[in-house]
C-alpha cells in the first residue's frame, strides 16, 4: 500500500490485533470506527494524486521494475492511464526488464494470432462436437456479458470476447469454458482499450480502432486472463472445488467476525453457496457498478498469488456492509436481497471502505489460521 496511507492502516491493525476475537464480536462498532479512520487515510492517499503519480512514474521508469514495490503502490489504486502497463507487469505478462518488454509483447501477440488461426478461424467441420457446443455456449454468453453497459453490446466487442474465450478454453482443456469466465475478460478489455480510446466508455466505439490494434488488445486480454486463472485453476475445473473451499472459509470468517449475522442466516436456512458462489465465480463484477470494477481489480492483481485467500476477506467485508439489514430479513427476503444488492449508487468511497475492512481483518486472522478451522 502507498506509504502515505500505510502507516494509518498498520497502526490501526496493531491496535486491533491485540484484541481478542471475543472482544471483536462484542465491539463491531469499534471496528467500524477504525475502518472509517482507515478509509479516510485511503481517500487521503487518493487525493494526493500528483504524489502517487510521481511514485508510480519512478517505479515504472527504471530499467528493472521492482514488482513488490509496484504491488504496494497499486494496492490502493492505479492512475487510469498507467493501468495497462501496471497490470501487464503485475500479472507477469510483461517482463520487469524494460529492454526485453517490447520484444516479449510482440512475440506473445503473434503467438495469440497463431492460436486464433489454428483453433478459431476454422470451419465447424474441423471441430469436435464438444468444441462446437462450447463455441455455441460462448456465443450465447457474450451478449449477456455486462448487459448494463452499452459498449459491450457492440457486435465487434462480442466477437473479440468470443475469440479470446474460445481460444483460452481450447488451450486449457482441464477446465474448458465455464460460465463466469466471460465476465473476467471485461476488466482487461476495458483497460487495454483505454490505450486507444478516450473519454467515457459510454462513448466508445471499437470500430474506431484498427484491426491490428484490436488483435493486440485481444492478445493482451488472452494472456492476462491466462495469468490470472493460472493462480486459481481449481475454481473452474469440474465441480469447481476451489470456489467451494473458499465459500466454506467465507462462512467461517463471517461466523468469527459477526456471530449474530452468521447465526441468523443459519437459523433461516440460508447457505452461503446460494449467494457467494457467484461472487467467487465472477469476482464481484456482477455485484458492483462496472465503473468501480477496474479499481477493485487494482487490489486483486496487487495481491498476486495470495488473491484467492484474500478474496475471502473482501467478500466478508462486502457482505457485512449490510450486517444490520441482514438480521431483519427472513429466508426469502435474504435470497432476494443478496441477489440484488443495493450497490447501483456506490462510489469509490464505499469500495474503499470494503477494502480497508478486508485489509484489517486479513491482518488479524491471517496470522492465526486456527480461527478459520472448524
Amino acid at each position: 500500500m502507498d506509504k502515505s496511507m500505510e502507516g494509518g492502516v498498520r497502526n490501526t491493525n496493531n491496535s486491533i490485533s491485540n484484541t481478542t476475537v471475543s472482544k471483536l464480536r462484542s465491539s463491531t462498532s469499534n471496528i467500524e470506527t477504525a475502518a472509517k479512520e482507515v478509509q479516510k487515510s485511503v481517500m487521503g492517499a487518493r487525493a494526493t494524486d500528483s504524489a502517487r503519480v510521481t511514485k508510480f512514474t519512478r517505479e515504472l521508469s527504471g530499467q528493472m521494475v521492482i514488482l513488490e514495490r509496484l504491488r504496494e503502490l497499486a494496492w490502493s489504486g492505479v492512475p487510469p492511464y498507467m493501468r495497462p502497463n501496471v497490470w501487464r507487469l503485475m500479472l507477469g505478462y510483461a517482463p520487469p526488464n524494460s529492454d526485453r518488454r517490447e520484444g516479449v509483447l510482440r512475440r506473445k501477440r503473434l503467438e495469440y494470432l497463431d492460436c486464433v488461426a489454428q483453433f478459431y478461424d476454422i470451419p465447424d467441420t474441423d471441430r469436435s462436437d464438444d468444441e462446437i457446443n462450447m463455441l455455441r455456449q460462448i456465443a450465447v454468453d457474450c451478449p449477456r456479458t455486462v448487459p448494463d453497459v452499452a459498449f459491450f453490446q457492440q457486435s465487434q466487442v462480442q466477437k473479440s470476447l468470443e475469440r479470446v474465450l474460445y481460444t483460452w478454453a481450447i488451450r486449457h482443456p482441464a477446465s474448458g469454458y465455464v460460465q463466469g469466465i466471460n465476465d473476467l475478460v471485461t476488466p482487461f478489455l476495458v483497460v487495454f482499450l483505454s490505450e486507444y480510446l478516450e473519454g467515457s466508455i459510454d462513448s466508445w466505439s471499437i470500430s474506431d480502432i484498427s484491426s491490428e490494434n484490436i488483435s493486440n488488445i485481444e492478445a493482451d486480454c488472452y494472456w492476462c486472463l491466462s495469468k490470472l486463472l493460472d493462480g486459481m485453476q481449481d475454481h473452474y475445473t469440474f465441480a469447481q472445488p476451489g470456489i467451494q473451499r473458499l465459500v466454506f472459509k467465507l462462512k467461517e470468517l463471517v461466523r468469527r467476525i459477526d456471530e449474530p449475522v452468521s447465526r441468523h442466516m443459519e437459523n433461516q436456512g440460508l447457505e452461503f453457496l446460494q449467494f457467494a458462489f457467484r461472487w467467487f465465480n465472477c469476482l464481484l463484477i456482477r455485484e458492483i457498478p462496472f465503473h468501480l470494477v477496474t479499481r477493485l481489480w487494482d487490489t486483486y492483481l496487487a495481491e498476486g498469488d495470495a488473491l484467492p485467500d484474500f478474496l475471502v476477506y473482501i467478500f466478508a467485508s462486502f457482505l457485512l456492509t449490510w450486517s444490520d439489514k441482514l438480521q431483519k430479513l427472513d429466508f426469502q427476503e435474504l435470497v432476494m436481497f443478496l441477489q440484488h444488492l443495493p450497490t447501483h449508487n456506490w462510489t469509490y468511497q464505499e469500495l474503499e471502505m470494503v477494502l480497508s475492512r478486508a485489509y484489517m481483518w486479513h491482518s488479524m486472522f491471517n496470522s492465526s489460521p486456527s480461527h478459520l478451522s472448524s
